[in-house]
């Protein structure tokens, strides 16, 4: 039997550091986009934002 823990990890395909906004880009899988801001705090993003 699987683990169901294991199934809620994803690839990381794209990371990227903006210096000068000040936040980290990740992107996990097509529909899954994420900024980290430098305070920590982080929220999915449209990809219009970027």
């Amino acid at each position: 039997m699987r683990s169901r823990s294991s199934s809620g990890f994803r690839d990381i395909h794209l990371f990227r550091y903006n210096p000068k906004k000040g936040y980290i880009y990740i992107l996990a899988r097509d529909d899954l986009e994420v900024i980290v801001t430098s305070s920590g705090e982080w929220r999915f993003i449209d990809e219009s934002e970027i």
